[in-house]
């Protein structure tokens, strides 16, 4: 069986030294949690409740530990909830990446949740 985009996704993450994820599950990002779950355990993904906690504990994990940090929303309202946290790593000059979903092409402009 060939991969998904997000297993390669995955994939290329681990081969970047990403060993921990922060973020909050929805629909725009079910095939990397999917590619998450497939890849058993090479990246432990911390699921938190709000977008905004996991920007401001990737940042914590950059501080911390000298590594990247990685936080995971949801387009639309969850990538916007990410932004005080990712202020905050650019304030300290902290490498997190943040990753956001989008609601497929159909939905859009169809007055879809997000």
């Amino acid at each position: 069986m060939s991969g998904t985009v997000g297993d390669f996704f995955v994939r290329r993450l681990h081969e970047w030294g990403v060993r921990r994820i922060f973020g909050y599950p929805g629909d725009g990002i079910n095939g990397v949690l999917g590619a998450l779950q497939r890849a058993k355990g090479k990246i432990e993904f911390i699921q938190v409740r709000h977008e905004e906690m996991a920007a401001f504990m990737a940042s914590a994990h950059a501080k911390f530990t000298g590594e990247p940090g990685v936080c995971l929303s949801t387009g639309g309202p969850g990538a916007a909830h990410l932004i005080t946290g990712l202020y905050d790593a650019k304030c300290d000059h902290m490498p997190v990446l943040a990753i956001s979903g989008q609601a497929p092409r159909t939905a859009r402009g169809s007055h879809y949740q997000q």
